[in-house]
C-alpha cells in the first residue's frame, strides 16, 4: 500500500519476446516487477525502444506476455476490457461520427440507453471545453481538439485504470501544456488509477505521483515526485522542478 491505497496493478516477472522472420527472437522486455497504486498517476519514461509502449499495451490487454504475470485487482489481465481506457498517440476518434458521437460511442456498445449516454457525453465535451463542437466532425477540429475528444471519450466509459500512449506528443508546446492542464483537471475530479507514457520529462514531472524509468527491458528506477497538487504552471520553472528534471535526465540516455 501508498498510505491507505491498495496495489492496483500488479507486474511480476513480465517478459516480452518477439518471434523476427530472420535472426534470433528479439526480446522486448526481460523481466518487469513492479506496482501500481489506486488512484495513482505513474509515468513510464526511458529510451526509445526500452519497452514502455509493449508494456502499457500488456497491461492494456492487447497483446499477451511471454512469461510472468499481470494482475488487475488481484487478477491475471487476459485480454482487453472496459475496466481499461486506452488514449493512443495516433488519433482514434471515428471520422464518420460527431464529437459527441464519439464520445457516446463506447457507452452505445456497452447498451447504455440514448438519453443518459448523451448525458455523459454532454458532460465530458463541457469538462474538456468543446461542449459548442458537439455536432461537428473530426475533420473540422484542430489536433489538439481531437485529444480532448479522445479524453472524453475514454473517461465517459467511466474505466478503472487509464491508459495513455503519449497521447500529447505530437501537439506543438503550447497546444501540449493546454492538455496537460486538461488531463490534471479531469485526474482531479476522477482520480483514476494511471499509466502514462512518455518522452517529456516536464510532462512526467508535472503529471506524475511516480515516474518508473525502463532501460534494456527492465526496470532501472522508480522515482517519487514530490510536488504537492494541485500543480500550476509556475512550478515548472522552480529550482526543484529543474533539479528533479536532471534527476531524470539520465534515464533517457
Amino acid at each position: 500500500m501508498a498510505g491507505d491505497r491498495p496495489v492496483k496493478i500488479r507486474l511480476e516477472g513480465v517478459r516480452k519476446t518477439y518471434q523476427t522472420e530472420q535472426g534470433p527472437p528479439l526480446e522486448v522486455l526481460r523481466g518487469v516487477d513492479g506496482e501500481v497504486f489506486d488512484r495513482e498517476f505513474v509515468s513510464l519514461i526511458g529510451p526509445s525502444g526500452c519497452g514502455k509502449t509493449t508494456l502499457l499495451n500488456l497491461i492494456a490487454g492487447l497483446i499477451p506476455q511471454s512469461a510472468g504475470r499481470i494482475l488487475l485487482d488481484g487478477k491475471p489481465v487476459t485480454g482487453p476490457g472496459r475496466d481499461r481506457g486506452v488514449v493512443f498517440q495516433q488519433d482514434a476518434i471515428l471520422p464518420w461520427r460527431t464529437v459527441i458521437r464519439n464520445v457516446e460511442y463506447g457507452l452505445e456498445l456497452h447498451g447504455e440507453e440514448r438519453v443518459r449516454r448523451r448525458e455523459v457525453a454532454l458532460n465530458f465535451l463541457r469538462i474538456v471545453g468543446l461542449e459548442k463542437f458537439a455536432d461537428f466532425y473530426p475533420k473540422e477540429l484542430s489536433g489538439g481538439m481531437k485529444k480532448r475528444v479522445a479524453l472524453a471519450a475514454v473517461f465517459a466509459n467511466n474505466p478503472e485504470v487509464l491508459l495513455m500512449d503519449e497521447p500529447f506528443g505530437s501537439l506543438d508546446y503550447p497546444s501540449k501544456l493546454a492538455l496537460q492542464r486538461e488531463l490534471m483537471n479531469i485526474w482531479e475530479r476522477e482520480k483514476k488509477t494511471t499509466v502514462f507514457v512518455t518522452h517529456d520529462l516536464e510532462e512526467a514531472l508535472v503529471l506524475s505521483d511516480r515516474v518508473i524509468a525502463l532501460s534494456k527491458g527492465v526496470v532501472e528506477s522508480i522515482v517519487d515526485i514530490p510536488f504537492a497538487r494541485p500543480r500550476g504552471d509556475e512550478l515548472r520553472v522552480s529550482p526543484e522542478f529543474q533539479e528533479m528534471k536532471k534527476l531524470l535526465w539520465k534515464y533517457l540516455d
